[in-house]
């Protein structure tokens, strides 16, 4: 099924609200580099992410209900960060013996977005993030890890710990809407707000 990357000022939605998340991008050319990545850990059971969908989440806000979204997206033109140089390397598999997501590393000042991000949504009563934040861009899931499945991927996985897929410029952050569908899901740009320039 062709992907759907499409920007646009509206939320769209079902009755339940839009499913939405905040995320940096990650470039098209190192996006190609992943997919590379990828094809080492093709294996039965592993469910790979499409390469245009791959991102750095910042927050996912779940299930906004549609009148929300005007006041989501004005929350989120307050936040005011700087651009900056990420570097996307390293592997690695959550959660621990079982893998269960593998995903390779984004370094930079992606925490200081993140936590202004959260500053800005807990007054719409989104609640903060009880987990540590990590900066990461998932690459494949595995839906019933197997000890056999596991130890296989880690094999495949261990000469790329330290792989290096070079630097982008973090010039702005995106609220997505997420469409689950039959053949995976369908990403939609709602908003996109620019970092500031030094």
């Amino acid at each position: 099924m062709a992907e759907k990357r499409t920007r646009s000022n509206k939320g769209g939605g079902a009755a339940r609200g839009v499913r939405s998340f905040v995320a940096v991008e990650i470039p098209a050319s190192i996006r190609e580099d992943i997919a590379k990545l990828q094809e080492e850990i093709d294996l039965p059971g592993v469910r790979l992410v499409k390469p245009d969908l791959i991102h750095v989440t910042l927050k996912f806000l779940g299930d906004v209900p549609l009148p929300k979204m005007d006041r989501v997206v004005g929350a989120l033109r307050t936040v005011e960060q700087p651009a900056f140089t990420a570097r996307v390397a390293g592997i690695g598999t959550f959660p621990g013996r079982s893998i269960r997501v593998v995903w390779i590393g984004a370094l930079g000042d992606f925490e200081p977005l993140f936590s202004a991000v959260e500053e800005a949504l807990v007054p719409l009563g989104f609640p903060r993030e009880a987990r540590k934040f990590t900066s990461h861009a998932t690459i494949a899931r595995v839906g019933w890890p197997t000890p056999e499945t596991t130890a296989l991927l880690a094999s495949k996985l261990a000469p790329y710990r330290d792989v290096d897929l070079g630097e982008f410029t973090a010039e702005e952050f995106i609220l997505k809407k997420s469409t689950l569908t039959p053949g995976g899901p369908i990403y939609e740009d709602v908003a996109a707000f620019p970092l500031s320039r030094p």
